[in-house]
């Protein structure tokens, strides 16, 4: 399948952060945003965005996996993510809609390119050769010192508010995630066009102030059609 179609009112916002940055919590909320200005959504994850994606982060996840080699972690999230741009993704895009997604390309970057040490190059490559380089319109980057994010991370495990069978990010070392977050900012001064980074320590409604005044200015920025869902046929 080729590229989205330049003017097709799509919108494709991703949600990026090392673990406990409270990305996944503001889903809803930029949800909410978009649709009460019009924008149909579709929320979707990465991985696990499709059924068969869901047995592709059961492996990812597991802290059972502990020994996965770094080359077999990155091609398991790019088979995520063929199939999950095939399913989901791209189909929405094309209807018109907005695409909301909790990790996409440049947590593959941040995790397997900085901090595995894969590099960006092979990645970048490999996501122009296998999945046409569909990037995002806007990336909204949830910063967070990576002690007090994993420290958020392994109480919510503790708590049942994630199950511990993907616990195997959190079980990493407190360097691992620095140089995850070193990663992210990175790719932030790279592309200071499609970033917005947001400070993750503040309070949830602080954080959601921040994600309105982000999405308002890019929206006027970037004005888009409302597709009908139904058209009337001629």
């Amino acid at each position: 399948m080729g590229p989205i179609e330049a003017g097709s009112g799509a919108l494709f916002i991703t949600l990026e952060g090392i673990e406990g940055s409270g990305k996944t919590t503001q889903m809803g909320f930029v949800a909410d945003f978009l649709q009460a200005r019009g924008l149909a959504c579709t929320l979707t994850r990465e991985p696990g965005g499709t059924p068969l994606g869901a047995r592709i982060r059961a492996l990812l996840l597991d802290p059972a996996n502990h020994h996965m080699a770094p080359t077999t972690e990155l091609l398991l999230y790019f088979a995520d993510r063929a199939q999950h741009l095939h399913q989901v993704v791209r189909p929405a895009l094309e209807a018109g809609q907005a695409v909301i997604c909790d990790r996409y390309v440049d947590a593959t970057l941040a995790y397997q390119g900085a901090a595995r040490g894969l590099g960006p190059e092979r990645l970048r490559w490999l996501h122009d050769l296998l999945l046409d380089g569909l990037m995002p319109d806007l990336t909204l980057l949830f910063d967070l010192d990576p002690a007090t994010g994993l420290t958020r991370a392994r109480r919510d495990l503790e708590r049942g508010g994630r199950p511990a069978g993907e616990a195997r990010f959190e079980n990493e070392d407190l360097e691992f995630h620095r140089r995850v977050r070193d990663g992210y900012l990175d790719l932030a001064r790279r592309e200071p066009g499609r970033f917005r980074r947001l400070d993750a320590a503040r309070p949830p409604e602080g954080v959601q102030a921040q994600i309105a005044r982000v999405l308002t200015e890019f929206l006027a920025g970037h004005p888009r059609p409302v597709r009908d869902p139904h058209p009337s046929q001629p």
